[in-house]
């Protein structure tokens, strides 16, 4: 006799997801999701913002995998041609280049129909308040969620120019809390860091003008100090970035505190530069080893 025969299936632990901000080592929440998969957990409701929105959008739209095959599979260079400098307007990069280089991975759908429940969170400026982003294009919410002011324009949906949702909520747990799964895990891009701060000074690798065409060098270069890579100076970019970060470090240990999560996964916050996003494959790893330490002490 089959003991098994009438049993009822084991049902996987439901998790809700909040992704959080944090430019190019917001990739490490792709190998985070991988550890939440492998131990059967499953996944069905996710918010994000910033980075964290466009892993979560993409895992929602159930292409994470093909996603993270391309970008592992980028250069430097690669990455850097998919930028679009813009000038007379108010940011450095309009955005269109790599969001048509990730829809043609992801394809195109709308929030609604995605088979995972998901939210994007970005920020009105002028009402001063967070957008929940849960129907409509998702790469109409995923390019307002990650417009970081000063580097992408900010972008409009409904009437509204939106931008980089970690400005005011840099771990949208709340934006998860309809959701009826069993547990919360965040996962917090502000963790502490692995080494000491790079010296002042440090070149941070080669122009990005040495990488592009000639036709283009002239806006590359102008591109380059913006980014910070002038060893000689901090530059525009990374003084930005440390000043975004220090911001969304305070409020999302604020966040943290008011309304913890079941688990929180850290990834420290040194793993790489905020444009670094041509280092996927490392920060992938990252951010595997940091989920499974965090399930491990959570004995999932």
């Amino acid at each position: 006799m089959d003991l098994q025969a009438g049993r009822a299936p084991t049902a996987r632990r439901q998790v809700a997801l909040a992704l959080g901000a944090g430019g190019a080592r917001g990739l490490a929440q792709i190998g985070a999701i991988q550890a939440i998969e492998a131990r059967g957990m499953e996944i069905v409701t996710i918010s994000g913002a910033s980075s964290g929105a466009l892993v979560g959008g993409i895992h929602a739209a159930g292409r994470l995998h093909e996603f993270a095959e391309v970008l592992q599979g980028m250069s430097r260079g690669d990455f850097l041609r998919l930028l679009d400098p813009v000038l007379a307007r108010p940011g450095v990069i309009g955005g269109s280049r790599l969001v048509d280089a990730m829809r043609e991975v992801v394809g195109d759908p709308l929030i609604e129909t995605l088979p995972i429940a998901f939210t994007a969170v970005a920020v009105d400026m002028e009402r001063q308040r967070e957008v929940w982003l849960r129907d409509g294009p998702l790469w109409d919410a995923l390019r307002a969620s990650f417009a970081i002011p000063g580097l992408f324009t900010p972008h409009p949906v409904h009437g509204r120019d939106l931008v980089d949702g970690g400005l005011l909520a840099p771990l949208p747990i709340t934006a998860t809390r309809l959701s009826q799964a069993h547990c919360l895990i965040a996962v917090d891009m502000h963790g502490w860091p692995r080494r000491p701060p790079r010296p002042h000074g440090d070149a941070s690798g080669p122009s990005i003008a040495s990488e592009l065409p000639a036709g283009r060098r002239r806006l590359a270069r102008w591109l380059d100090r913006r980014l910070g890579n002038d060893p000689d100076e901090m530059g525009f970019a990374e003084t930005m970035s440390r000043a975004i970060d220090t911001m969304q470090a305070q409020i999302a240990r604020v966040q943290l505190a008011l309304d913890p999560p079941d688990i929180v996964i850290r990834i420290p916050r040194d793993v790489c530069q905020f444009y670094e996003f041509w280092r996927a494959r490392d920060l992938i790893v990252v951010g595997r080893d940091a989920a499974d330490r965090a399930l491990d002490e959570a004995g999932c």
